[in-house]
């Protein structure tokens, strides 16, 4: 019995959870830098 497809899908996930971490992170800078624009008259 080979233990390829639990291998799988350990990296599937783990590459889920890092591409929703990332995303997240992208989103939340992104309404950062909008705000900051809204409170920041030099830029």
């Amino acid at each position: 019995m080979t233990h390829l497809p639990y291998i799988v899908a350990a990296y599937g996930l783990t590459a889920l959870v890092i591409g929703g971490l990332v995303f997240s992170t992208w989103r939340r800078l992104r309404t950062a830098r909008a705000r900051l624009v809204a409170l920041d008259p030099r830029k």
